[in-house]
Parts: C-alpha cells; sequence; structure tokens
C-alpha cells in the first residue's frame, strides 16, 4: 500500500474505504461480509475508513467489527456531524456522543463538518458555538483533526477554506469533474494551504465504470496500457500529488482487491502525456450528449444574482449523459441546500456573464433550457421545504 502524510505527519493510507455502500441482506448491511472485505483491507494496508452519522447502520458496523478484531490502533476513523441537524449547542454533544457510542471509541480521528454548503453555513455554526466546541474537543483528545466535506462550485469552497484554520478537507473530484465542483483549481489552492484532500465519488456514483458510452469503452479497449475502466480513474487521481486519499465505497471482496492492487502500484507522475489524452478522447466521448460546451473556467462568475452557472451547466450536462435523477440530486444538493440559494430562477438576464466567457456560450438562453429541464416543480418543492428539514 502506498501512503500520503495529513497535516502533521501521519500516514494515510492513499485508498481509503468509504462506509456507505455495504452489502445488504434482509435491508440491513450483511455484517459477515462487510467483515471479510475491512479485515481484508486492513490487513493489506488500508488505515482510512470513511462513515457518518447519517450512514444507515454504518458507523455500529465498523465499531463493532473495530472492537471484536482489536484494531482500532491500527485505523483512522473519519466520520461526520451533520451540522444541518444542529439546532442548539446540546444537540452537538447529544449527537457527538451517539457517534462515539456507536463507533465503540472515546475519539474521533479526522471528523467532518458534513456537506458544509456556504460560509452562511459556517457563520450559523459559529453563532452556536461550534468554535468554542471544537477546542473543547480537541483538548479532552476526542476529536483529532477537523476538516469537512464539500459539494459546489470552487469559489465558495476557496471561501470555506479562508474562513477557519481547517486540518484537511474533502472534495468530489474525479477525471469528469476536473473543472466542476471544487474542481482541480480548488484541489490546488487546498494544497497550497497545507491541507490532505479526500476525494470522493472517484467514478462518479459508478458513472465512469457501469455507464460508459460504447466509443469511450473502445477507446480504453484499444490503448496500450490494460487497465480497466475504474484503475484508470483512480491511477488519474493517484498521480497527482496534491490527492491524499481517494475513497472507495467498496462492497465486494473482488472490489477490494482490485481497489487495492491498484493503489499499492501507482505512483505520482505515473500517467504520460499520451495517457493523458487518451482519457480526454474518453471525456470527450461522456460528453457528447453535452447540451452546453461549459468547461467550467468560472470566468463567468461571480453572478450578481448568485446564479452558479458553472454549475448549473454541469448539471444540465449530466442530465443527459447520467439521468434525470442523478442530475437533479446533484442540483438540490449544490443549489437549493444553502441559506442563499444559487439556483438558476435567480437570474435576472443581465448579461454580464456573457461579456467574460471565453468560450462565448450564449449564456442566457442556456440557462433558460437548463431552468426548464432543472428546476421543475419537484426541484422547486424541495427547495420549499428544505428549510423544515436543514438549518442552514
Amino acid at each position: 500500500m502506498n501512503y500520503r502524510k495529513d497535516k502533521y505527519g501521519n500516514e494515510l493510507s492513499v485508498l481509503g474505504f468509504g462506509c456507505m455502500r455495504f452489502q445488504t441482506k434482509m435491508g440491513k448491511i450483511d455484517y459477515n461480509e462487510a467483515e471479510k472485505e475491512v479485515m481484508y483491507a486492513i490487513e493489506n494496508g488500508v488505515n482510512y475508513f470513511d462513515t457518518a452519522y447519517i450512514y444507515p447502520g454504518s458507523e455500529a458496523l465498523i465499531g463493532e467489527i473495530f472492537e471484536k478484531n482489536k484494531v482500532r490502533d491500527k485505523v483512522k476513523i473519519a466520520t461526520k456531524l451533520p451540522h444541518y441537524l444542529v439546532k442548539n449547542r446540546e444537540s452537538l454533544d447529544k449527537i457527538f456522543n451517539e457517534e462515539l457510542k456507536r463507533l465503540r471509541t472515546d475519539y474521533i480521528d479526522y471528523y467532518f463538518m458534513h456537506m458544509l454548503t456556504d460560509i452562511d453555513a459556517w457563520n450559523r455554526m459559529i453563532d452556536l458555538g461550534i468554535l468554542e466546541w471544537i477546542e473543547e474537543k480537541k483538548k479532552s483528545g476526542k476529536i483529532r483533526q477537523v476538516g469537512f466535506s464539500y459539494h459546489g462550485n470552487s469559489d465558495m469552497f476557496i471561501r470555506l477554506l479562508d474562513a477557519y484554520d481547517w486540518e484537511f478537507c474533502m472534495i468530489q473530484y474525479n477525471y469528469m469533474d476536473e473543472h466542476s465542483q471544487a474542481g482541480r483549481r480548488g484541489l490546488e489552492y487546498a494544497h497550497k494551504k497545507g491541507l490532505p484532500v479526500m476525494i470522493m465519488e472517484p467514478l462518479r456514483g459508478g458513472r465512469l465504470v457501469n455507464k460508459l458510452p460504447e466509443e469511450a469503452v473502445k477507446i480504453f479497449k484499444n490503448s496500450e496500457k490494460q487497465y480497466t475502466p475504474a484503475q484508470w480513474a483512480f491511477k488519474w487521481l493517484w498521480n497527482q500529488p496534491e490527492v491524499t486519499v481517494v475513497l472507495s465505497g467498496m462492497n465486494t471482496m473482488e472490489m477490494v482487491e482490485d481497489n487495492i492492487h491498484t493503489a499499492s502500484t501507482t505512483t505520482v507522475g505515473e500517467l504520460t502525456d499520451k495517457d493523458e489524452a487518451m482519457l480526454k478522447n474518453v471525456l470527450k466521448s461522456i460528453n457528447s450528449k453535452m447540451k452546453v460546451g461549459c468547461t467550467g473556467c468560472g470566468y463567468c462568475m461571480p453572478c450578481p444574482k448568485n446564479v452558479d452557472i458553472p454549475g448549473a451547466f454541469a448539471h444540465y450536462n449530466q442530465k443527459y449523459s447520467q439521468g434525470w435523477f442523478p442530475a437533479m440530486k446533484e442540483h438540490v444538493m449544490c443549489t437549493a441546500l444553502r441559506k442563499t440559494p444559487t439556483s438558476i430562477s435567480n437570474c435576472i438576464g443581465c448579461g454580464k456573464c456573457e461579456q467574460h466567457c471565453p468560450q462565448n456560450i450564449p449564456i442566457r438562453e442556456k440557462l433558460k433550457e437548463a431552468e426548464k429541464e432543472l428546476e421543475t416543480p419537484i426541484y422547486r418543492i424541495a427547495k420549499k421545504i428544505a428549510p423544515k428539514f436543514v438549518k442552514f
């Protein structure tokens, strides 16, 4: 196994075990299968395990496995505070203590603010006393390091990075999202600040493996190096020194074994210019059904009405490359689950964005198309009821 260091020199396996997608049996996680996979991973060098308060049964499962097999001192546990469920200072302790109990541990190695959406969300937590609470937990040793996970554009990600002395962060990043979400710009900014960056969705929810267009499959088959699509996706990430840990929601032994092999045999700078060009061709074939030729450069931003223009186009394109549900899910998550929504409907058609677009995209026209297809009655309902369940 290869390892990369965190901010304080601790070695983390480049492959992290994402504990959200274990196999289930009769509606519950299959404990025996999960235990085999987790222990095999540990025996072969994986030491970073990622779970969350809201992953059904996940914290309790790995807590039981780690306690039974007496491996707590060999692993790093990362779990998450659902800040959007926190109503007051008391609920911080209630949730955290429940997590400790589920995980059968007295400390958390890497504690995330889960899906921190924007500065407003972080400021709300500050008003509730999160800074003092973190200091208290760190002094007691119950939390070793604090960070946040994020979905959204690079501008807000960078603002969040600068809002607190974070010790690590997590972003969605893969060769499809190189210039969307936090993107390469966010990754490099975090790295320059000395922060380890954990990667989620390396395979785009399986899109880069199971739902590739025929042309992309042919490109992989005809490449000089015969790696699987999954191996190429992971190698693209581990080729970059700014990437610390790549999470994989492994739920079969075959997947665990394959990912461990790839993680153990990939080095920084391994991919050649020819390899990169091949992946660019794969990406072109994936994006062949794109509705907007947006590269996610961000020159159109900031929008005076707070519209996430690159995000809107990414979700619009996603609808045609991945389907309605993944696109709608991401659009809701990245635009509606915020104190100040970044919805397309905010657009007033001022045209300021079009003055700076290097691709000469008719942004206002395309935003209207995207709004019609993404911000449907279902989206508007989700946006309306979100404040009743999520605290901003």
